[in-house]
């Protein structure tokens, strides 16, 4: 993937509901499993573009929610394997890369032989420094909100403090707030995905679904995302104040 976005003053915080895998597969006749590996290859080539652009530092995707339990028992088993396969077989690419994997999400429900594949790789990878790559599996914004504020003190109460302990619940590195959430899929909601870390996120809807998402579908998001006005709840700064503050 390639972008043609420039002019970047500090790297993004990109994360990304993968959402459209099962609905890719039942178009094309195909069971849905098949969805998800052409899944695990979209998010493998957007990795691989994000550790090579420097335009991005933290990358977050949902790959598995803890509502999806309620999907047939199949399915979850099949998706399970997908996410031990993906371990074993990017974990020395993105030691390569420069990429440091970091699972977010409840694990006490998770296989145990999945469970044995994130400790690997994250100890594999946690040198790396080009990229911070965090899936979400088995993962409730509202849970880990509730999650966070079990673990603070009361003279731990301000905002940036609480999205620190927040972001590095699970024993991965804190990160900054998401600067853009896209979702595939069509779907126009968060469904409950990183709602502290996205409030004041740029948000990018697409209707192409993720194992179609390629780097014209990318480009055009960061595209929207640069010509944003990102006020923070302020004013915006009048033309000829940023003409004199340049001169």
């Amino acid at each position: 993937m390639g972008s043609s976005v420039k002019g970047r003053v500090k790297p993004l915080h990109l994360a990304i509901i993968m959402d459209g895998n099962g609905r890719w597969a039942t178009a094309r006749g195909l069971p849905r499993t098949a969805g998800h590996r052409a899944g695990a290859g979209a998010l493998r080539r957007v990795v691989e573009w994000a550790a090579a652009s420097q335009q991005v530092s933290t990358l977050t995707v949902f790959a598995f929610s803890s509502d999806n339990w309620q999907r047939p028992p199949e399915e979850v088993g099949a998706l399970m394997n997908l996410f031990g396969h993906y371990l074993r077989s990017e974990r020395r690419n993105c030691r390569k890369k420069g990429v440091r994997l970091s699972i977010v999400g409840r694990r006490d429900r998770l296989p145990t032989a999945l469970r044995d594949e994130i400790t690997v790789a994250e100890r594999l990878t946690a040198d790396g420094d080009r990229l911070t790559l965090r899936i979400a599996v088995d993962y409730s914004a509202r849970h880990a909100i509730l999650r966070a504020l079990g673990t603070m003190g009361s003279d731990d109460s301000d905002p940036d403090t609480f999205g620190r302990v927040l972001s590095s619940l699970d024993g991965g590195p804190a990160v900054p707030p998401v600067d853009l959430l896209i979702r595939t899929g069509g779907e126009q909601r968060l469904s409950d995905f990183l709602l502290w870390e996205c409030a004041y996120a740029e948000l990018h809807f697409t209707t192409v679904m993720w194992p179609d998402f390629s780097s014209h579908d990318l480009d055009l998001a960061l595209s929207v995302f640069h010509q944003r006005e990102r006020r923070f709840g302020g004013l915006p700064i009048p033309r000829q104040a940023i003409r004199a503050g340049a001169a």
